[in-house]
């Protein structure tokens, strides 16, 4: 019986819609932040936990510049697409090598 009292009000149906539309338009970027978090804690949980919060730092700031070269420098994609979200995990992952690289190990 409610479904017959939302589909009878179309202001309802509609604002449900622009929500519905605004949660997938957000979608990429949820993913991207997850996914370099992932990341971030794969690399901490391999190298032998020496500390999720600066391998997020890393991983995060890689990801803002895979971001930054496919989206404004490159001009490979733009924010609707997906393939930025490809570069900001490649920038991620670019970035957690490095640092594993070139830490200083005391």
């Amino acid at each position: 019986m409610p479904s017959l009292v939302i589909e009878s009000q179309p202001h309802v149906m509609a604002s449900l819609g622009k929500i519905m539309e605004n949660t997938v338009q957000s979608a990429d970027i949820i993913i991207a932040v997850f996914g370099t978090g992932l990341a971030a804690w794969l690399f901490d949980a391999m190298t032998g936990r020496r500390g999720l919060f600066a391998a997020l730092l890393v991983a995060g700031t890689g990801a803002i510049a895979g971001w930054f070269l496919a989206v404004r420098v490159f001009a490979v994609a733009s924010m609707d697409q997906w393939l930025w979200v490809a570069w900001a995990l490649g920038g991620a992952v670019v970035s957690l090598v490095c640092f594993l690289l070139f830490r200083s190990k005391r």
